[in-house]
């Protein structure tokens, strides 16, 4: 269980990688089937780490649910190697499973891109493992993302809503 423990602590940092949008936080409400806060339990579709199976059981599975669609396929795997693997490689224990995910007293996800980058930068563990340069330039792309979106809220005198706003269908529908 320590990669499931490598993968709460750095839940905030890795979401700039598993939901890389705008659009992907509008998700991350209470009661939704999908996380708010860095959660696990045994099959529960409200945690953010799901495990599937037992200790004795062969098909045991460890289900991430914070990533969305849009991601990186590659860039979304590689962001939990990292965070599993800091993990184990420090002995981290996740605690007791979350039964009531909602109200568990756990670090909640970030609820914005700007917040997820912001994350990513404080946390050394991706730099070291991913590089620095790579790191330092994702997160300067991903905020040039964020300042056209809030550009253009401000330029249409709208704010980021419930739903997926025009500037979105324009940036994400014909590249995912």
């Amino acid at each position: 269980l320590a990669f499931v423990a490598g993968l709460l602590e750095h839940a905030g940092a890795s979401s700039a990688f598993a939901t890389p949008t705008v659009n992907g936080y509008r998700r991350f409400q209470p009661n939704s089937l999908a996380p708010d806060r860095a959660t696990w339990c045994y099959d529960h579709r409200g945690v953010m780490v799901r495990v599937l199976g037992g200790i004795e059981d062969v098909a045991t599975r460890v289900e991430n649910r914070l990533g969305e669609p849009a991601a990186n396929p590659y860039l979304y795997i590689a962001s939990q190697i990292v965070a599993g693997l800091h993990g184990i490689d420090n002995g981290r224990d996740p605690g007791r499973p979350d039964e009531e995910p909602y109200s568990a007293d756990r670090p909640m996800l970030p609820t914005s891109l700007p917040a997820a980058l912001d994350a990513l930068e404080r946390d050394s563990a991706f730099g070291s493992q991913l590089g620095s340069i790579f790191v330092d330039y994702y997160l300067r792309l991903k905020r040039n993302e964020t300042g056209r979106f809030a550009q253009w809220l401000k330029e249409n005198g709208m704010n980021a809503g419930e739903e997926p706003t025009q500037w979105e269908q324009n940036e994400y529908f014909d590249f995912f």
